[in-house]
């Protein structure tokens, strides 16, 4: 019994050591004020805009209405931020194919659907959730507003006044300084509400190395140079890519890791909108970083939806060599036995650009069979008859 009680007692003195006790207070979470009402023109001002924008945006034809989406996300937020701070939240998942989130004055927050297709995790989304909380929680709309407003004014006196042309652009740059220091607030605070939800800390980083691998691999894609910097140019509004997921990882290392990441109840939410988010992405034409995206995706394995949006990336390029390959990809997806119809389609299209004339035809006819109410069947039957 005796050795038990010794490794007790060494943990608890280790637990409640002056150190750890000064480490927890760092990070643990500031008060919440529930209920706050906007107490100056400012606030009243900027909350009366973010009221218009969520009218607007209320009936948006663009914003996700899935109830069981929405109640996935919503339930991530409240698990990273408290169900007292998610209570504040009111939250719309927009169909934009970017990886973007949004907070308001007034409590509205949105969510961009090209997110959901970058982040792996509950812990991924919870961290840039609880980022786009901590922007509301510390008022940086309105303090930007202000901020912003006494630039202004300061150089329409310089215009005035004859400030000269270095007073300008000081000013100029204090809007983009101020715009970088809230981010990095707002990293940090969502950093500290991971550390008292279920996830862990180390969320947060990953998704920032991530995104500078696919900005490299849609560079690459491009013809041009990929290009990563650690200091953020004069006119960037955020922390480099590279810079978030360096004080991040300090951060979480310093706070410790801990928790599950519930990566696959994240994918079991997502399947159902996963062929619609993937073809969002195929339409932007950027085949580096979609390419990069499929692969990250199919670390677990190349599933349909997968195959089959990248038959199509590469059918869309077609180059002769990606036609070959879209087809290797199309046949691939309809051996799996659950390929939708527009898989024997793109398989029949690619055949045909290829030259390959019969079995062209053939997946086309199949294609037909499958959904002979198509949209484009006129088409297809053109193109088979010709």
């Amino acid at each position: 019994m005796r050795r038990p009680i010794a490794a007790a007692l060494v943990v608890a003195i280790f637990a409640t050591s002056p150190a750890r006790a000064a480490s927890d207070a760092a990070w643990a979470l500031p008060p919440y004020v529930a209920a706050y009402q906007p107490s100056d023109i400012d606030e009243r001002g900027a909350w009366m805009l973010a009221d218009d924008e969520e009218r607007r945006l209320r009936d948006a034809p663009d914003v996700i209405r899935d109830p069981a989406l929405n109640a996935f996300v919503r339930g991530v937020l409240c698990r990273t931020v408290g169900a007292d701070r998610c209570d504040a939240i009111r939250l719309y998942i927009v169909r934009i194919p970017a990886f973007n989130a949004t907070t308001y004055a007034n409590g509205m927050m949105t969510l961009w659907s090209g997110a959901l297709l970058r982040l792996r995790n509950e812990a991924e989304l919870g961290a840039m959730l609880g980022h786009e909380f901590g922007h509301f929680e510390l008022r940086h709309s309105v303090a930007d507003f202000r901020h912003r407003r006494s630039g202004n004014d300061l150089l329409a006196w310089a215009s005035i006044l004859g400030g000269g042309f270095a007073l300008q652009v000081a000013t100029v740059g204090g809007f983009y300084r101020f715009d970088r220091a809230q981010e990095k607030a707002a990293d940090l605070l969502g950093l500290r509400y991971l550390a008292a939800s279920p996830y862990p800390t180390s969320a947060a980083a990953d998704i920032w190395v991530r995104v500078m691998a696919e900005t490299d691999a849609s560079a690459i894609g491009r013809y041009r140079k990929p290009d990563q910097r650690y200091t953020a140019g004069f006119f960037a509004t955020h922390p480099t890519e590279l810079t978030r997921a360096t004080y991040l990882r300090a951060a979480a290392a310093q706070i410790g890791v801990h928790g599950a990441d519930e990566a696959a109840r994240y994918r079991a939410a997502l399947a159902p909108w996963l062929p619609r988010l993937l073809v969002d992405q195929i339409k932007l034409n950027d085949f580096g970083g979609s390419e990069y995206l499929l692969a990250q995706l199919a670390a677990d394995g190349w599933t349909t939806p997968l195959l089959f949006a990248r038959g199509e990336l590469y059918r869309e390029r077609g180059h002769p060599r990606d036609l070959v390959s879209a087809a290797g990809f199309y046949r691939d997806a309809i051996g799996h036995g659950d390929a939708p119809p527009e898989a024997y389609r793109g398989l029949g299209l690619a055949l045909l650009r290829g030259n390959q004339a019969e079995p062209g035809k053939a997946a086309l006819r199949d294609y037909l069979r499958r959904k002979p109410d198509a949209g484009d069947a006129p088409l297809i039957s053109t193109l088979i008859a010709s």
